[in-house]
Formats: structure tokens, C-alpha cells, sequence
């Protein structure tokens, strides 16, 4: 390593952020990445540890001591060829993912983690600076054809996986703009779109067709109205030589409780998309707004998370978040569970910026206002015990609650997407598709593969990559009979 004694010199020095009370104003990304001597220095801390467990830990298998060599020398340029050797989109992953590297890194074992994901974030935003990131398209076009159903990351990635294979691909997406969750439900000021424009205009270089407001399986009522076009995946079996279906886990945990259908409850999905379209300049004529609301976000997560962030910008009352889970330790048993992902409190940039946040509580019933719309929300204290939720007698308690924003997590890709194509589907209703043998990626039904959510159900941007990725490969050699594509 460039500075073998770095980890003993230098402290973790963290990316720096707008201060709460000001980027509550505005819907911008508010992180700044570092300088280039920062970053060399956070490199700097990266161990010669002999195992670098922050490879087991990244599920695109980012070649992280390598990238941070080359950064800690100030060769960027090689940095990022490194770095876009494992990793299609890490402009997305440097900005949202959680991190699990940092988890697994052997410096975290007694201390602070190697910055790994501000120096990634670093270095691809250099890389567009500088102009390094340019179209790579095939020498050669094999004559094949691919339809990459959902152009979220897992869509994108294996979209241009197959392009520069030489392949003839064409993405489908359900919404008039291409990005998935990504455009449709990570708020602008986690991932500015423009990351996902220039992407897509980099994939139309290799030759990557898009094909917006197109559903493909059973329609919609939108689609029977004539907003958007309806095609069955039997027309893109004939038309293609292979379909890989790539859409998000997009079916809500639902909350069945007494008051659930008054007015003012909603899922998060309904209304974080919402705030996407008013961004980017689209007029709705019924958007959910938190202004002077008392908001209460049930579910603990990120999408829970991103409903704070955007109700604080919107200007709620108050905003409280509920978790049925316990409050976990401010600071994890670290020997005892690293390298894995640690269960610890975690506070994000939105907490920050003003939430109040109660653990072990149930919502028992929605209170309505007499002209059908919520006015309160009435919930339980819980007590785990054995793994079992158990009710703490003489807990009800009662909070203003106006709108009340569902963020529970999902339980399944589309089943109409997945009943429409046929293919056959695990106990949790994802794409049932093994990721071992020569049959990888591949579901029930011949020629069509399933990769991202359809497959492993909810999960993050980070391992959607991986999958689109693997699942390119996979379909390169079902038309090629071998790929060179990476693994």
C-alpha cells in the first residue's frame, strides 16, 4: 500500500454536507465530495490487511485496496477504469448505498472504517469532470436481440452489459422517464437525476434503444385509458431472441387496520414519486402534500427515511416515525458480528434534519375526523420476548396524525408483470431463477431470465447492479454458447 502506516495517521474524515436548516429549503443534493488531497488521504488509510474482507462485503465486488492505491497516487483516471471494471453506475452506489464494504472492512474492527464510499463517490464524479467517462460501443454486432423489461439499475446494467457484448437491446419502462426507482423514489436530494440522464445518454451511444410509457404484462387501467401502451410478453418472446424482466419489488406491505381506507393514509410510494414528477417539472393536480400536516411515517427504513426528508421539505407540523422493531445499540458488538452487516442505530441526513422517532409500537387503529379523513392515529408499546411481539397492557397511547405515510418494506415484484410472462415463482412471489449453473438467471420459461427485485425480492441498488450484470452474462452465453463479459 502507498502509506502502510495511514490507518495510525490519519483519522476518518467525512464527506461535507449543507447544514439542516438551510437544505430543508431546496430539493439539491447537499453531500459535496471531497478534495483530491482528502480523498488521497482517506485512501491513505486503507490496510495492507492481507484479506481485504471489504471485498465480502461489496456485492458488486468492487475492487476497493486497488482503487485506493491508485487514489492515495493521484492516478484518478486508472481509479476509475478500476473502479467501472466492477461497477456500471457508481455515481447511483457512491450516493446511496449503505455501504456494506465499510462494515466489512478489517480497519472497522477496533476503529473507524476506510471511507470507501466517499472516495468511490470521488472518483466517478472526477472521472465526469475530467470527461473520462465516455461511450464504449461493441466492435462487432452479433445480430441478437434483447428486451430489457424495467430500466431501473438492474434493467440499465445489464442493458449495457449486453450492448457492448454486441447485442441489439431495447429497455422497456412503464413511466415517461427512464431510471426506475432510481427516478421514481429516491428523492432528488439523495440522487439528483441528471447522474441518471447522462447514464442514459451514454447507453444510447452503445446503442441501447428506450422505449418509455410501454407496460408489458397484464394492462393496467392506465394502459386501457390509453396512457400508456400495453404489450404482452408473448409479442416479446417472438420479437426478441431474450427477455430479461428487471423491475423493482413494487407490491407495499399493506397495514390492515381499522380506519386504514380514510382519507390521508397512504403508501410512501405514492407519495415519493409524486415529489420526483414536481421536481423534474411536471404539474399534478392532486399531489399528497405534509405541508402544516402531522405526518407519521410508519416503518423504520430507508423508503421511511425518505418520507421524513421530503415532509420536512414540504414543511409538516410534526413528523414522527414509527419502528415495531426495538431500538438497536447506538454502537454494535463489534467482535462479535464483524464482517457482517451490523444491527446498530443508524440516523440518516433526514432525522437530522428534524423527526421524532419511537421503537416497539404498533399502529392499532387510524381515528377519523368525522368527514372521513384521519385526524390521529391510536398505537400500542410492544415487548419482544423470544423473538415473539407481545402487546404491553395499558399502553394505548393517541398522537395527531394527518397524514400517515406507510413505509413498511415490499413483499414482491408485480405479480402481474410475473403472472402475465408465466414464469414460475418462489414462496416470497419473486421470479424463481437459480444464480448457480449453466441455467443462471434463467426462470421456468425459455429465453426469459429474471434479475434485480424480480428475482431477489426487495433489496438494494448495490446488489441490483451485481444481478443486472451477472444476469448480462448469463443471457450472452444462452445466444452465444460463451460471454466474456464479467462475471
Amino acid at each position: 500500500m502507498g502509506k502502510i502506516t495511514g490507518f495510525l495517521e490519519y483519522p476518518r474524515l467525512h464527506e461535507a454536507s449543507e447544514a439542516p436548516a438551510q437544505r430543508k429549503k431546496h430539493w439539491r443534493e447537499f453531500s459535496r465530495h471531497l478534495n483530491d488531497g482528502d480523498a488521497a488521504t482517506q485512501a491513505a488509510r486503507c490496510m495492507d490487511c492481507g484479506i481485504p474482507f471489504c471485498h465480502h462485503g461489496c456485492p458488486v465486488n468492487n475492487i476497493i485496496p486497488d482503487f485506493n492505491e491508485l487514489v492515495y497516487r493521484q492516478d484518478w483516471k486508472q481509479a476509475l477504469d478500476v473502479l467501472h471494471s466492477t461497477n456500471n453506475f457508481p455515481e447511483f452506489t457512491g450516493r446511496v448505498c449503505p455501504a456494506p464494504c465499510e462494515a466489512a472492512c478489517t480497519l472497522n474492527i477496533n476503529s473507524d472504517a476506510v471511507g470507501i464510499k466517499s472516495i468511490e463517490h470521488k472518483i466517478i464524479d472526477k472521472g465526469w469532470e475530467e470527461g473520462w467517462v465516455t461511450a464504449q460501443p461493441a466492435a462487432h454486432q452479433t445480430g441478437k436481440t434483447v428486451a430489457v423489461v424495467g430500466s431501473g439499475p438492474a434493467g440499465l446494467a445489464a442493458a449495457q452489459q449486453l450492448a457492448r457484448a454486441g447485442h441489439a437491446v431495447t429497455v422497456f419502462e412503464k413511466n415517461d422517464r427512464i431510471g426506475g426507482l432510481l427516478r421514481y423514489g429516491i428523492p432528488d436530494f439523495k440522487l439528483d437525476k441528471a447522474h441518471i440522464d447522462r447514464r442514459v445518454e451514454q447507453l444510447r451511444a452503445e446503442g441501447v434503444q428506450f422505449r418509455c410509457n410501454v407496460f408489458v404484462g397484464e394492462a393496467p387501467d392506465a394502459a386501457a385509458h390509453g396512457r400508456i401502451e400495453a404489450m404482452a410478453p408473448e409479442q416479446l418472446k417472438r420479437d426478441y431472441d431474450a427477455v430479461v424482466i428487471a423491475g423493482g419489488a413494487e407490491t407495499p406491505r399493506d397495514l390492515p387496520v381499522p380506519g386504514r381506507e380514510l382519507k390521508g393514509v397512504h403508501f410512501a410510494m405514492d407519495f415519493l414519486p409524486q415529489q420526483n414528477k414536481v421536481v423534474a417539472g411536471d404539474k399534478l393536480k392532486q399531489q399528497v402534500l405534509a405541508t402544516a400536516r402531522h405526518v407519521v411515517v410508519i416503518g423504520g427504513g430507508d423508503t421511511g427515511s425518505d418520507c421524513v426528508g421530503t415532509s420536512n421539505r414540504h414543511g409538516a407540523a410534526s413528523v414522527t416515525q414509527f419502528e415495531l422493531l426495538p431500538q438497536p445499540p447506538v454502537q454494535e458488538n463489534k467482535p462479535l458480528v464483524w464482517p457482517y452487516w451490523p444491527i446498530r442505530l443508524r440516523s440518516s441526513s433526514s432525522h437530522e434534519e428534524g423527526c421524532e422517532r419511537d421503537w416497539a409500537v404498533a399502529t392499532k387503529r387510524f381515528n377519523d375526523d368525522g368527514n372521513g379523513h384521519v385526524k390521529s392515529l391510536t398505537a400500542v408499546r410492544l415487548q419482544w420476548k423470544d423473538g415473539r411481539m407481545l402487546e404491553l397492557a395499558d399502553s394505548e397511547f393517541e398522537i395527531p396524525a394527518t397524514l400517515v405515510l406507510l413505509a413498511m418494506g415490499f413483499v414482491s415484484p408485480a405479480q402481474n408483470v410475473l403472472g402475465a410472462f408465466g414464469v414460475e415463482k418462489d414462496a416470497r412471489g419473486n421470479a424463481r431463477a437459480s444464480t448457480d449453473g449453466e441455467a443462471c438467471y434463467q426462470t421456468s420459461v425459455s429465453q426469459v431470465f429474471a434479475a434485480g427485485d424480480m428475482r431477489r425480492g426487495q433489496s438494494l441498488v448495490v446488489w441490483a447492479i451485481r444481478e443486472g450484470r451477472q444476469c448480462a452474462r448469463a443471457v450472452d452465453t444462452f445466444l452465444m454458447g460463451s460471454s466474456t463479459l464479467p462475471r
